[in-house]
């Protein structure tokens, strides 16, 4: 009769980061309606968040603590867009 496997126990958290980027998602959708942030701007950071996606998927069994870092560095990324385009750019007083 042949050995049983053993199996490592699963991580939670590339689950714990995918909840994240989710919230994430929320925060790029909502920065077009009340912030009145230019769509070049929201589609910057949509693309930045589908990258992120598309990287915490491919780490989601290889690196799974690092997927946690990822949702922290997109809305890092999201705070200081709108930050530098309101200081700098004046999209929040226009």
């Amino acid at each position: 009769m042949p050995t049983p496997t053993v199996r490592e126990p699963i991580s939670p958290w590339p689950v714990a980061g995918l909840v994240g980027m989710a919230c994430v998602a929320f925060l790029v959708a909502v920065t077009v309606g009340p912030l009145g942030v230019p769509w070049w701007a929201v589609l910057g950071l949509t693309v930045v968040w589908l990258a992120a996606l598309v990287q915490s998927l491919r780490w989601f069994t290889r690196r799974p603590r690092t997927v946690v870092l990822l949702p922290v560095l997109v809305a890092l990324v999201w705070f200081a867009t709108i930050v530098a385009g309101s200081r700098y750019l004046d999209w929040l007083n226009a």
